[in-house]
C-alpha cells in the first residue's frame, strides 16, 4: 500500500520541526452546484526545519508523531517568496532626522 500525498503551501514554521500546510481546493456544492473554496491544514514534521513560510512542498502520510502530526515533508516544490527590505531614500532619511531633533528639542523643554 502505497503512501498518501498531498501538495500545499506551508502557512506556519514558527514550531521547532513542525510546519504547517495548508491545501486549497474547490468543490462544487452536491445540491445547489455552487463552487466555493475549501482549505484544510495539516501538521507535517519538518526534521531539518528546511521548509519556511511561503514555500510549495509535497508532504507525505506517515506513522502518528505527535497528537497531530502525521504527515512528513518529502520534498520541497518551490521556495517563496522572500521578504524584501526597501531602502529609505534622501528625502524620507532627512525627514525622519528632523522629527528625531523636534522630539529631543520638546524633551529638553520639559526637562527645563
Amino acid at each position: 500500500m502505497s503512501k498518501r500525498t498531498i501538495t500545499g503551501v506551508v502557512t506556519s514554521d514558527g514550531s521547532d520541526k513542525t510546519i504547517v500546510v495548508t491545501r486549497t481546493t474547490r468543490e462544487t456544492h452536491p445540491l445547489y452546484g455552487k463552487k466555493f473554496t475549501a482549505s484544510r491544514k495539516f501538521h507535517a514534521h519538518d526534521e531539518k526545519n528546511e521548509a519556511k513560510k511561503g514555500d510549495i512542498v509535497v508532504i507525505e502520510e506517515s506513522r502518528p508523531i505527535s497528537k497531530t502530526k502525521t504527515w512528513t515533508l518529502k520534498s520541497i516544490v518551490q521556495h517563496g517568496q522572500e521578504e524584501i527590505e526597501i531602502k529609505k531614500t534622501a528625502v524620507e532619511e532627512e525627514m525622519e532626522a528632523a522629527n528625531t531633533e523636534t522630539v529631543e528639542s520638546a524633551e529638553e523643554k520639559e526637562v527645563e
